[in-house]
């Protein structure tokens, strides 16, 4: 297996976009070899859903489009991120966890600590961000 395999897509920021993202990286993993029955394929689906409707909800109109690029690394570590061109970083409320909306970043923050890996944010040249999660790659290599 190569050391590093990478797949991307850019998906217009319609509601829609968000179903064809999780749909397009679970594809991915089972091209990878992740099997469909495996419980990192929940935390991985929720994650997306999660990223890419801030990605389509939080920009304002601002960006037109978002990508979701999917990394593995040497069979060890998975790494997903989602760009979109919006200057504003996500950010998490105080308020989040009494309301019915705004516990993306909560949700995804713990899912990936809980998988026992981490989120982090990087400024992208055009003024935008990827929130990055990085998870251990939970497939073992035959």
């Amino acid at each position: 297996m190569a050391d590093l395999q990478e797949a991307s897509v850019t998906l217009s920021s319609d509601p829609a976009s968000v179903t064809t993202a999780r749909r397009y990286v679970c594809g991915v993993l089972a091209d990878w070899g992740l099997p469909a029955e495996s419980p990192a394929v929940d935390a991985v689906r929720l994650i997306v859903s999660e990223l890419a409707t801030n990605a389509v909800l939080h920009t304002s109109g601002l960006s037109p489009t978002f990508t979701v690029d999917v990394r593995l690394e040497r069979s060890e570590q998975l790494s997903i991120g989602v760009t979109d061109s919006h200057p504003r970083w996500p950010r998490q409320s105080a308020a989040a966890l009494q309301q019915d909306s705004g516990r993306g970043m909560v949700i995804v923050r713990h899912l990936a600590a809980e998988s026992g890996g981490s989120l982090r944010v990087t400024p992208t040249d055009d003024g935008g961000k990827t929130v990055w999660i990085t998870l251990p790659w939970a497939v073992p290599v035959a």
